[in-house]
């Protein structure tokens, strides 16, 4: 079970941050912000370190376009699982 950014690295996963603002702040309608983007786990490993939980990543984003705090951060495993990455 991958629990770490640099095990993510290692097994070749691809990290993809989307903002979850949504269309409502609390009674009031506001544009939903639909800014994505595909993070490099490498430069993550470098800022954070190898050992850095998956599950806070999430608590350490931000959206650039909106500012919001409300993110989701998706992992999508390798094509051919169980191949890990040589380290460079």
């Amino acid at each position: 079970m991958i629990e770490t950014i640099g095990e993510a690295l290692d097994a070749s996963w691809k990290l993809r941050v989307v903002c979850a603002w949504g269309k409502r702040d609390a009674m009031k309608s506001v544009r939903e912000c639909v800014e994505s983007y595909d993070v490099d786990l490498r430069t993550l490993v470098w800022t954070r370190g190898r050992d850095f939980p998956i599950a806070r990543l999430d608590s350490r984003m931000k959206c650039p376009r909106c500012g919001s705090r409300r993110v989701r951060v998706l992992f999508s495993p390798p094509a051919q699982p169980g191949r890990i990455a040589r380290r460079a």
